[in-house]
């Protein structure tokens, strides 16, 4: 399990936020991608990314590969809210909304900083760091 968490963090580091596609997986063993210590590990990656770290100062079409993989995660962290972490479905709700318009506004062509799109990606950011804070916090309470 851990091999298979450390290979998908590993992937995801590498996969970046820039806007060449690498090599599409093939096949694979069956994964536990549910778990929460699979989207701890993915929330972990996407919070080394400069598209999080710096949202106000990247070129938004840069980050379309971010926002894309984050698009991805809204159903995990869904599925992670549960009885026990009902305050997460709303923080779903929101990335989902935020990467919607990101979409909307066809962020993923503007080449400069600093408008509606630099906006929504820090949306996106403060989203995201939230939604880690609850997941960290459930595995470190078990």
């Amino acid at each position: 399990m851990r091999k298979t968490l450390g290979v998908l963090a590993l992937a995801l580091v590498l996969a970046g936020c820039g806007n060449e596609a690498g090599p599409t997986p093939q096949g694979g063993g069956p994964q536990q991608a549910d778990t929460p210590e699979a989207l701890a590990t993915k929330l972990r990656v996407y919070t080394t990314d400069q598209c999080f770290l710096t949202p106000d100062t990247q070129l938004p079409k840069g980050c379309q590969k971010y926002v894309t993989e984050l698009a991805s995660t809204v159903g995990m962290v869904r599925a992670q809210a549960g009885s026990k972490h009902p305050n997460l479905i709303p923080l779903a709700d929101a990335l989902d909304k935020h990467v919607g318009e990101y979409r909307d506004a066809h962020c993923d062509s503007v080449a400069t900083p600093g408008n509606p799109c630099s906006q929504t990606l820090t949306e996106i950011a403060n989203t995201l760091r939230d939604i880690k804070q609850i997941v960290d916090t459930q595995l470190a309470t078990g």
